[in-house]
């Protein structure tokens, strides 16, 4: 159930067992791919991994016998991503006004009994700031919420190793989900301007605080790699993943 498309009637009367709240960018994803990448490819993971979670598809043997209903919430579409800020469109926040934005916007959805909560992330800079969110919302003493953080490119196994920026992973999730938004007449000039790899590396450190310290493009990796075939693989991958996991935040909460 998509919240921004149903009635106040539909959710009071709704079977709501979890909510997911999508968490994304707008940044710089290249010249191939949209600055809302992010957040695309976590709205098509929330959407995907709802739907595997309502037809009982969760591998978790903890799983309900009949499922609820996920309530999916609007996307927040904009992150914590200053380190892209020297590439035209890219917005950011600073991660105090994130965690607070998005720790308040779920515990919205706590005053109307929702109080189980994944946030359904696609963005690496919001990684470190959702897992505290994730942790306050659920020690806050004035609610009886409780939520974890989970971003769909640490749930596709070893695809993983291959994430990078604008590479072959968030291109081929967009080529199986909204390829019209990929210029694919750009995608060999991307590849030929990318860094092989995030940052440059010292002794474990990383020393660019910002990606146009290491590529001119914004890249890092061959989007080329990512195909259509490889996007569908991901956002299998990836949602189902996500309904085995609502399904133990569900079995956690209701025991």
């Amino acid at each position: 159930m998509r919240l921004s498309e149903a009635a106040w009637t539909d959710v009071r009367d709704a079977d709501v067992d979890v909510a997911f709240l999508p968490v994304g960018s707008t940044e710089q994803h290249g010249p191939h791919a949209p600055l809302g990448t992010d957040t695309l490819n976590a709205v098509a993971v929330a959407e995907a991994g709802a739907e595997a979670y309502e037809n009982g598809d969760a591998a978790s043997a903890d799983a309900a016998d009949s499922p609820g209903a996920v309530a999916v919430a609007p996307p927040i579409p904009v992150g914590v991503a200053e380190e892209h800020r020297a590439f035209d469109g890219t917005m950011w926040v600073s991660p105090e006004t994130f965690r607070a934005y998005v720790r308040e916007s779920a515990e919205s959805l706590v005053a109307h009994g929702v109080d189980r909560v994944v946030f359904v992330n696609g963005h690496g800079g919001n990684v470190e700031a959702l897992a505290e969110v994730a942790r306050r919302f659920s020690r806050d003493p004035d609610h009886d919420g409780y939520g974890v953080a989970f971003t769909w490119f640490e749930a596709v196994g070893d695809h993983g190793s291959d994430m990078g920026h604008a590479g072959p992973l968030e291109t081929a999730l967009l080529r199986a989900t909204n390829p019209e938004l990929v210029r694919e007449e750009r995608v060999d000039g991307a590849s030929a301007g990318a860094a092989d790899r995030w940052g440059e590396w010292v002794s474990g450190v990383n020393l660019a605080h910002d990606s146009d310290e290491f590529t001119d493009n914004g890249v890092v990796g061959d989007p080329r790699d990512g195909d259509a075939a490889r996007g569908t693989e991901l956002l299998d991958r990836a949602s189902g993943a996500l309904a085995e996991l609502a399904a133990a935040v569900v079995e956690r909460k209701s025991a």
